[in-house]
């Protein structure tokens, strides 16, 4: 084997910033921040506070490979831990507060976290779990001294205090791309949150890929405003894209209303956004009302959950954002596929090119996917065919941490495979859609119906606000498709109207039995619907006639 003669170089997360301080000194970083104003600062400032925070974890007494955790809203301070921890040799920790507190303090446990930074809006969770995180040695309030709480239950630090104390002369240290960097427990799992663990090299490799044209075309013209947060699988990754691009970053903090996002948009000249398809009906409810438009704003990343095709019109027909539906999982850093065209698709009509943005899209470099029946042999790539999804990459998980056993399926070439719980088809042009997860399609009959599919006919209707799809017992049929609805505020909209809105948008026999109209949709903590509680909420609801 003739080896090539190329430098040995580590991918490590300090490379990021130490290119976005070379290259991209003066770009800003402008964060809404918990005590109310907005802040300001550049890569270099980013960078020299990011070494400060490695010494000042030192000083904690936290080692290289010791888990240091967050709880906290997208800002610089949560920035510098990102490469402050990582980049010294710890592994990052986001926490999802929108977890229940028995939740957090398992995750922390399990992770065995040592030290735990926090933005002062969570000190009630904090205070409550304090008692029952055993490996936690250090709780820092990310604030300054004149803003610490006068007393609290926990013995609590001071972010600023310790910066403060802290050298900004710090020299990266050089290791093995494949030590860990950070992780995130997902909850779209059976039984406990997992944890997963991603490598410097892992990372580096996802930005890479997602900052391509043909995925989320970043660049140094770019004002990114991260709208999913950074405790959700890392922002998505654009934390770590920007500083390699130089782009300037936009936090929103804790506000995530229509109106606060419109204004942050609007005043920071933002020109992409991403984030889950609930954040995107407030903004476009504030914009309808108010009849505002984008000055900057030109695309934005929709993934977390299928991005409705009347959300997808409303952005481009009236607005002029690009929509880039995107597709992944925690497990997968998160980046899979990104619904972009190729060359042939510009002769397309309106129309197609419509259908083919609301399928998830084309697998972006690093990314292998495929299609499986029951059997795991593989299905064809004609847009018809669906089975089960499964995927492979550099940035795609191989086993969850401390779990022993692989959860991947081998192939006959010994290959192993990621099995994402996803239902799709693929088409001939590589562009994959999730008909479903798993758990979700709806078996009627010995026939199968995509609960997707369903819902966005319902949220097509202008009186719909949201609408989830489940399975509901049925003598004859096994299983058929119950409608819950939010109605839009104001609006009137009975179940035969509703029904009726089906008409020719689906097969006869895919249209709901039933519709039920409630108050609001139980969301998880990455705001996806969490139809787990919809089915235990409805498990012995009586369809009409059966």
């Amino acid at each position: 084997m003739l080896h090539g003669q190329m430098m040995q170089t580590p991918l490590l997360i300090s490379g990021l910033i130490e290119h976005a301080d070379r290259h991209h000194p003066d770009v800003e970083i402008v964060s809404r921040r918990v005590e109310g104003d907005v802040h300001r600062t550049t890569y270099r400032d980013l960078h020299r506070r990011a070494r400060q925070v490695a010494n000042a974890i030192g000083g904690l007494g936290i080692k290289p490979g010791e888990r240091v955790a967050t709880l906290a809203w997208n800002g610089y301070r949560h920035l510098e831990l990102y490469f402050g921890v990582s980049g010294s040799g710890s592994a990052l920790h986001t926490l999802n507060p929108r977890l229940i507190a028995e939740q957090i303090a398992w995750i922390i446990n399990d992770a065995e976290d040592q030290a735990l930074f926090f933005d002062l809006t969570f000190l009630p969770i904090i205070e409550g779990i304090a008692s029952h995180c055993k490996s936690v040695r250090h709780w820092v309030a990310m604030i300054d001294k004149e803003k610490m709480p006068a007393s609290s239950k926990v013995n609590l630090l001071c972010y600023e205090d310790l910066l403060a104390a802290a050298s900004d002369h710090f020299a990266w240290p050089q290791f093995d791309e494949n030590t860990a960097s950070s992780m995130c427990y997902t909850s779209g799992t059976t039984g406990h949150p997992k944890g997963v663990l991603y490598s410097h090299r892992s990372t580096v490799l996802h930005s890479m890929a997602a900052a391509l044209p043909d995925a989320l075309n970043l660049s140094a013209r770019d004002c990114i405003l991260p709208v999913v947060p950074m405790f959700h699988v890392n922002a998505w990754g654009l934390p770590y894209v920007a500083p390699m691009v130089g782009a300037k970053l936009v936090f929103p903090g804790g506000a995530l209303d229509g109106k606060s996002l419109f204004d942050l948009f609007e005043a920071e000249k933002v020109t992409c956004s991403a984030g889950v398809p609930t954040v995107w009906q407030g903004l476009l409810a504030h914009t309808e009302a108010n009849n505002l438009r984008f000055s900057t704003m030109r695309r934005t990343v929709i993934g977390g959950s299928a991005c409705p095709p009347s959300m997808l019109r409303l952005f481009q027909e009236k607005y002029g954002v690009q929509v880039l539906h995107a597709w992944g999982m925690t497990e997968m850093s998160p980046l899979g596929t990104v619904s972009t065209f190729k060359g042939k698709h510009d002769a397309l009509s309106a129309e197609q090119r419509l259908a083919l943005q609301y399928k998830q899209g084309r697998a972006i470099f690093g990314v292998d996917m495929k299609i499986v029946d029951a059997d795991g042999q593989d299905l064809p790539w004609d847009g018809k065919a669906f089975g089960d999804l499964l995927v492979r990459g550099p940035w795609i998980v191989d086993r969850y941490f401390k779990q022993a056993d692989s959860p991947l399926r081998t192939d006959a070439g010994g290959q192993g495979w990621f099995p994402t719980g996803d239902v799709a088809t693929i088409d001939a042009d590589g562009f994959m859609q999730i008909t479903d997860r798993s758990k979700d399609v709806i078996k009627s009959g010995g026939e199968w119906i995509s609960s997707i599919d369903i819902e966005n006919v319902a949220v097509s209707h202008p009186a719909v606000a949201m609408a989830a799809c489940i399975a509901a017992r049925h003598p004859k049929w096994d299983e058929r498709p119950l409608l819950v609805v939010v109605r839009k505020p104001n609006a009137q909209i009975t179940r035969e109207q509703l029904l009726a809105h089906y008409e020719g948008k689906v097969a006869r026999w895919q249209v709901p039995d039933d519709v039920v109209f409630v108050d609001a949709i139980p969301l998880g903590a990455t705001g996806k619907m969490l139809k787990t509680r919809l089915r235990e909420q409805f498990k012995d609801y009586r369809l009409p006639g059966a």
